[in-house]
């Protein structure tokens, strides 16, 4: 368990990264650290697509979906120590808790992003 001067730094940490990122990609993280589904759908196209967990959610209301029922409802928040760019790519790496087995689990989110906006995200554990 972290004390309060590692969860300190471990935060501090979090938000440098977060504040690293393209707008849209850290705009999805913040309103998932509030768990806020309407701020967490605002930075995608209305045709993206996510990839997760071997599926695909194509569109804004399969987008919606997949944030309902493995977002909101286990309060599975995404943790960034990590960013790397690759390919015009942005791909974040950290843990994400939540009311899930086997909390946390270590998520790589790669985002594709086109003129500002979130056009694909493939997330893998």
């Amino acid at each position: 368990m972290q004390n309060q001067s590692e969860s300190d730094t471990s935060q501090r940490g979090t938000e440098a990264i977060v504040a690293a990122l393209p707008k849209p990609s850290a705009d999805y993280v913040e309103a998932n650290a509030r768990l806020d589904i309407e701020a967490m759908l605002k930075p995608f196209a209305a045709d993206a697509v996510i990839l997760h967990n071997g599926h695909r959610f194509a569109g804004l209301a399969a987008i919606r979906t997949l944030f309902e029922e493995e977002v909101i409802l286990v309060k599975a928040f995404f943790t960034p120590d990590g960013v790397q760019r690759e390919s015009g790519k942005i791909i974040v790496e950290g843990p994400t808790y939540g009311d899930f087995k086997g909390s946390p689990i270590r998520f790589t989110y790669d985002f594709t992003l086109d003129n500002d906006i979130i056009t694909m995200l493939d997330i893998t554990a």
